[in-house]
């Protein structure tokens, strides 16, 4: 009897190709890991950048969406030009203007959130090999963009002060950088703010080097002490050669993912291209509600009480610290903004510090991820306006006890 053929195999399945090497050199965000890892609601977070959640004006904000939906609903629903809502964007520019940047309502790029913007001017300003300039120690964000554009990063010597001018001279002729990309008040992760003569010489040295400089400026407007320094873009040196950077997300609700970029026209009109092929537009029905609140509502006085809580929250954790730290800690006083900044003994690595803090339910962020360059590893971040000064303390005696104190 003739038995029956075997049946053939099937052929092996051959293997997809790889994601794109820029994305397996640049990685995942450090901090979104750790917020991942602390979400239990038992676990005082100081990693995160999150504002109060019950200090957004939901009742307002839930009026103008409902306001444009009963009015507008086809112009809410419908896609929308590029460059943004034109009612926004002039309200936009109102502000700034009020604040000292004469600006247009067409000097505007409305923005997914002011991070979409940062990945605009890379797309727009960076081929890859180029070298770009930041700060030390630099938002983590920013250090992801330029690193998946492919960006050669380094890091401009600084003091408490900011980046050093010199040195940025220094730099600017040596490496022949695109750009610096700066966040002069209020720093994320330092929370420090660049003194107006710093700003003015940094300014000085684009215009005579040739350089774009990024400032960006999510935290501006929550100032706690002190007068406003202006921004480096309203410059005479830095006009035609700044970007800055602005976000409703500190001040509205970061929920609404809404940014905005101010730029020179060449340079607006090529991140415009760039937003086209990133997601055309942003929402409609977001810019509209933003505009209708800016227009029936006084943001500034919801800020300026915003600014009252988050002042608080800053003292309480600043009268916290000295039990709450290894002895030769040192730590900055911010004048706004959510963040500050604390050095260990020299003998602590935060990374290998931070499990066992964990372990007592509590959270911040090492310091390492924000280095361009070589990191200070007894660095950490701690953002102070997610909690009430009662939680503050009690995450700080955790904090304490995770660190040994």
């Amino acid at each position: 009897m003739t038995s029956a053929p075997a049946p053939a195999s099937a052929p092996a399945s051959a293997p997809v190709p790889p994601t794109a090497a820029r994305v397996r050199s640049t990685g995942g965000s450090p901090v979104r890991d750790i917020l991942a890892v602390t979400a239990r609601p038992e676990v005082i977070n100081f990693a995160g950048g999150l504002p109060a959640p019950e200090l957004f004006d939901r009742e307002g904000v839930a009026a103008a969406f409902r306001h444009v939906l009963e009015e507008s609903p086809a112009q809410a629903l419908q896609y929308a030009t590029t460059e943004g809502e034109p009612a926004l964007r002039s309200l936009l520019a109102a502000r700034l203007t009020a604040r000292g940047l004469p600006t247009d309502a067409d000097d505007l790029l409305v923005t997914t959130g002011s991070q979409q913007a940062l990945s605009l001017l890379a797309a727009a300003l960076v081929d890859p090999g180029d070298t770009v300039l930041v700060e030390e120690p630099c938002y983590l964000a920013a250090l992801q963009v330029f690193g998946l554009a492919g960006a050669r990063i380094l890091a401009v010597p600084g003091d408490a002060e900011g980046p050093d001018p010199d040195a940025l001279a220094d730099l600017v002729v040596r490496e022949r950088p695109k750009l610096l990309y700066t966040v002069p008040t209020f720093q994320n992760p330092t929370g420090r703010t660049v003194p107006a003569a710093r700003r003015a010489a940094l300014a000085a040295v684009a215009a005579r080097h040739g350089l774009w400089i990024v400032e960006d400026d999510p935290y501006g407007e929550l100032r706690y002490d002190g007068d406003r320094v202006p921004w480096i873009a309203a410059h005479a040196d830095a006009r035609d050669r700044t970007v800055l950077l602005g976000s409703f997300s500190k001040v509205m609700a970061p929920g609404l993912r809404l940014g905005w970029l101010r730029a020179p026209a060449e340079l607006r009109r090529a991140c415009a291209v760039a937003k086209q092929a990133a997601d055309l537009h942003t929402p409609t029905v977001n810019q509209l509600a933003a505009a209708r609140y800016l227009a029936v509502n006084d943001l500034d006085a919801h800020v300026r009480r915003v600014a009252d809580v988050y002042r608080e929250r800053r003292d309480a954790m600043l009268a916290g610290l000295p039990d709450a730290l290894p002895e030769g800690s040192v730590w900055n006083r911010p004048d706004g903004g959510m963040f500050l900044w604390v050095r260990l003994p020299s003998s602590y690595d935060t990374t290998e510090s931070l499990a066992r803090v964990v372990r007592q339910d509590v959270a911040y962020v090492p310091g390492a991820p924000f280095y361009a360059g070589a990191p200070d590893r007894s660095t950490l971040r701690l953002c102070f306006v997610t909690q009430t000064p009662e939680e503050i303390g009690e995450g700080l005696r955790r904090l304490g006890k995770g660190l040994g104190r």
